[in-house]
């Protein structure tokens, strides 16, 4: 996993992680994610979550759908048939 520079983002990377995981997950609207975190006491704009959705949500996606090293190690093995 390629580690996501953050630098110059005036969130801490827990919230923007924690903003486009409530926008693919539960397929809310920008305007819906900005109400959730207002709820939690985070201000922020929907149109902020749009940016950091379009930034950085292709990079984590990728990530999540990437199989673990465990497995993709245990597939390229296969049985010996003598």
């Amino acid at each position: 996993m390629a580690k996501i520079n953050y630098s110059g983002y005036r969130f801490p990377p827990e919230i923007i992680q924690q903003a486009i995981w409530l926008y693919f997950r539960f397929a809310l609207s920008f305007r819906d994610v900005e109400d959730l975190l207002a709820e939690r006491g985070i201000i922020v704009s929907y149109e902020t979550v749009r940016r950091w959705v379009n930034r950085f949500g292709p990079k984590i996606a990728a990530d999540l759908r990437k199989p673990p090293l465990y497995r993709r190690r245990n597939k390229r093995r296969g049985r010996r048939r003598s």
